[in-house]
């Protein structure tokens, strides 16, 4: 490095680098990036709303060119670029960018499809009627000022900001290792959140306090807040997420659904929002959207989403919200200068330094204001003496040969100061007409009061304090406006579940022995008399048969149990939809289940976070009872649901409430209820209790629970069914042999199947070649306990009934 005398000196580049970069990286933050904590502005803006002071662009002023306050801010205070300049005028004249714009443009400024402003020689501009609310009493020594880069000029360092600006127009910068994004606020609201702190003290104020106020962010285009946790969060932290959704209705027009989109989050593109949606409705990433058009005009947003007739609104819109900016997420950070140093602040610093500020300001008003009057005072006091002697004083000039010696013999005569004296050689002869003499005795007797009024403030903080609230509430009556973004307490927060972009239906799932599943409409099939032969329920491979049929919707949990004890999860909507006749999909390919590991039992629950508990039963009548949230979590590896036994395996599971009674059947044709309150809940790891003692040969074959009202049906291999009153069976203890229910014969083959129903239900069997049938259960014969039934399905030698599901109405 060189030094000023040209000698050339060792320097540590590391050290240097350090030192260079450290330099520059202030100048940003401090220069270019940051806004100020006080009035919410960094120095570009506040420089072009000091130029347009300087050029006397208000409200009530014509408009001047663009190209003339860029070209004044480059010329006396911003040594940048031209660009950036224009950029930041042009920011703060859109609508559509801040809450409160704080310059009117007149011209193209831009649109939220992202077309960019007209040049600056094209467009004109003033100040908005609330920019005076952030330079007034700049001129009365309220702020520091500084000099320009050049030194030929000052400019203030931050701007009095009346109003908290900060928080109503909010700011965006990225800094060198550190970034700010402050959402815009509602005027009426921060100054509300203001008043409450003048009112009961900083220390005394708490976050809660202030968001009964200040509720949320308050966009310029409106849109949803979904929840206040986000909010809550970057109002306490000063960091939070906020999760913004689009305004949308939903209009039915001709026998088809509209959604209608007339408020979007903020800072999105419309043009790129609509060009978004048509890219996914043309790779088929969205089904069911017929047409697409902006209808936005001068009155406001309206994009028009036309739906297909058989499309559901709600699923395509929460699609939407998943895959476009219909919804977004708006990152707070409420970073700001604070002395020239950034800070992470929350909502009550943040209004308290903003306070602070105004106190500073009011008060180095109320100094200059008390100056100037005892300045005033003290003239209006020498012209009373001069007019009481008036005569004397008119001598005293005329005798004098200079004004130096008149005003010297004055102030020897009359005791007057220098001020005085010059002010009464001055003085007009009008003064001393009457009327002009009584003038100034008002005018003496106004300045007392004022100054009386002006140091009672400088000595009372209180009432220093409520003038800033009065100064206030009149800013907020002058220009707040209502609330434009709603706030949706009912809504969670976060990403849109993937529940809600799948249409909720009624299903039919079908599982193989060999495990091949899949999902129909349940209206697949329609009802049938018995003893009809059904219709193909899916294609099956040989030796293969449908082993589990049962009726849910898309949006339940599907809990498989394995013949190892093991429990895996998916969702019903997870599982591939088919046809009448396909074989679907092996379940190898939706769960991690293991290659000596078969699916033995389903469970469909809505929520895995409810009450109550699951029971499970072994084919050698083993029984367990484990509550349902044991099952919350279940990993993609699976779960041990049960400890199984040596040679046993799981047969089947059901979901109880903790009071239920159980009917458990066997395949030589007995049955057994006892009351579920005999078997103690225990861990997933346990193997469970004796439910039932089983005769030689004899196994378990059903699980259910036992209702009052209804019966329980019995179908056997070769499609003889019935069903009995559950009346007819006895609560029992458990661990007893059970009872007769269904007489098995060569002619009916063993009991295959069973099921606890009403009279509402539909049945559906299938058989090992596939073949289904559904037939309603009142149309199955109420008979009793011994007896054979009657003819459910036909079935030939090789075929056998090998599932049964029970459809709810």
């Amino acid at each position: 490095m060189e030094n000023n005398q040209g000698r050339i000196l060792p320097v540590d580049i590391s050290s240097e680098m350090k030192k260079c970069y450290m330099e520059y990286s202030m100048s940003v933050i401090v220069g270019r990036a940051l806004p100020d904590i006080r009035d919410g502005l960094k120095p570009v803006h506040r420089r072009i709303l000091y130029s347009m002071h300087s050029l006397s662009l208000y409200p009530d002023k014509p408009y001047r060119k663009s190209a003339k306050i860029v070209g004044d801010v480059l010329a006396n205070f911003h040594p940048h670029g031209d660009v950036s300049v224009y950029d930041a005028l042009v920011r703060m004249a859109q609508d559509f960018s801040m809450r409160s714009p704080l310059v009117n443009g007149h011209g193209n400024f831009g649109s939220i499809d992202g077309d960019s402003a007209a040049a600056m020689r094209y467009t004109e501009a003033k100040m908005n009627k609330i920019t005076v609310e952030m330079i007034r009493d700049i001129n009365k020594e309220t702020v520091d000022f500084m000099d320009n880069y050049d030194g030929s000029e000052k400019e203030p360092v931050v701007l009095p900001s009346r109003f908290p600006n900060l928080l109503v127009n909010g700011s965006s910068g990225i800094a060198v290792g550190m970034a700010t994004n402050i959402p815009p606020h509602n005027l009426g609201e921060v100054i509300d959140g203001v008043v409450h702190i003048i009112e009961n003290g900083f220390e005394n104020t708490t976050t809660n306090d202030l968001m009964n106020y200040i509720k949320g962010p308050d966009f310029p285009l409106g849109g949803v807040i979904l929840g206040n946790i986000g909010i809550r969060e970057a109002y306490e932290k000063g960091r939070g997420k906020i999760v913004v959704r689009s305004k949308v209705l939903i209009e039915e027009i001709n026998n088809k659904n509209n959604i209608i989109v007339t408020e979007l989050p903020y800072q999105v593109n419309k043009s790129r929002l609509i060009e978004h949606i048509a890219e996914l409705i043309r790779d088929k990433k969205i089904v069911g959207i017929s047409d697409l058009r902006d209808e936005s005009d001068r009155e406001g947003i309206r994009i028009v989403i036309e739906l297909k007739k058989d499309a559901n609104p709600n699923v395509l819109l929460n699609q939407l919200y998943k895959l476009t900016k219909l919804q977004d997420s708006f990152g707070v950070i409420m970073l700001a200068l604070v002395d020239n140093e950034p800070k992470v602040l929350n909502l009550k610093e943040s209004l308290n330094y903003y306070l602070l500020h105004q106190k500073d300001v009011v008060t180095r008003r109320t100094k200059y204001d008390l100056n100037k009057a005892e300045q005033r005072k003290h003239i209006l006091e020498g012209y009373k003496i001069a007019l009481d002697n008036i005569d004397e004083i008119i001598k005293i000039i005329k005798s004098s040969k200079t004004i130096e010696i008149a005003r010297d013999t004055l102030i020897e005569k009359f005791n007057f100061s220098e001020i005085q004296a010059n002010s009464i050689l001055e003085m007009r002869l009008r003064r001393l007409t009457a009327l002009e003499r009584d003038k100034i005795d008002e005018e003496l007797r106004e300045k007392i009061e004022l100054i009386n009024k002006l140091q009672e403030i400088l000595n009372d903080e209180h009432v220093l304090l409520n003038l800033i609230k009065e100064e206030l509430i009149e800013i907020k009556e002058k220009y707040g406006d209502e609330r434009r973004t709603q706030i949706d307490l009912l809504t969670s927060e976060g990403d849109v579940n993937k529940d809600d972009l799948i249409q909720k239906e009624d299903i039919v799932i079908t599982l193989t022995h060999d495990g091949y599943i899949k999902r129909m409409a349940s209206n697949t099939y329609s009802s049938q008399r018995r003893g009809g032969r059904g219709m193909q329920a899916m294609s099956v491979k040989e030796n293969d048969f449908i082993k589990k049929i049962f009726h849910t919707t898309t949006h339940h949990n599907l809990l498989f149990f394995t013949n190892l004890g093991r429990v895996y999860s998916i969702k019903a909507y997870e599982i591939p939809d088919a046809s009448r006749v396909a074989r679907g999909i092996n379940i190898v390919n939706l769960i991690q289940i293991n290659s000596d590991e078969k699916v033995q039992a389903v469970l469909c629950l809505e929520n895995l976070n409810e009450e109550g508990y699951i029971l499970m039963a072994t084919k050698f009548g083993l029984i367990k009872k484990t509550a349902i949230s044991e099952f919350s979590k279940i990993r993609k590896s699976g779960l041990i649901a049960i400890g199984i036994r040596d040679k046993d395996e799981l047969l089947n599971v059901k979901q109880t409430r903790g009071d239920a009674n159980i009917v458990m059947i066997t395949s030589d044709g007995y049955a057994i209820i006892f009351n579920e309150k005999n078997i103690r809940a225990m861990g997933r790891s346990a193997s469970g209790v004796k439910a039932i003692t089983l005769r030689s040969g004899d196994s378990l074959i059903a699980l259910d629970i036992a209702t009052q009202g209804e019966d329980l049906m019995i179908v056997s291999e070769n499609g003889y069914g019935k069903r009995t009153d559950l009346k007819q069976y006895p609560i029992q203890n458990r661990g007893g042999k059970g009872i007769k229910t269904y007489k098995v014969t060569e002619k009916t083959g063993k009991v295959s199947c069973a099921s606890v129903v009403n009279q509402n239900n539909d049945i559906m069997l299938v058989n090992s070649n596939g073949v289904g049938i559904r037939i309603k259960t009142e149309d199955i014969s109420r008979i009793g306990r011994s007896s054979l039934g009657v003819k459910l399905m036909k079935t030939n030698v090789s075929e056998k009934v090998i599932a049964v599901g029970k459809i709810k109405d």
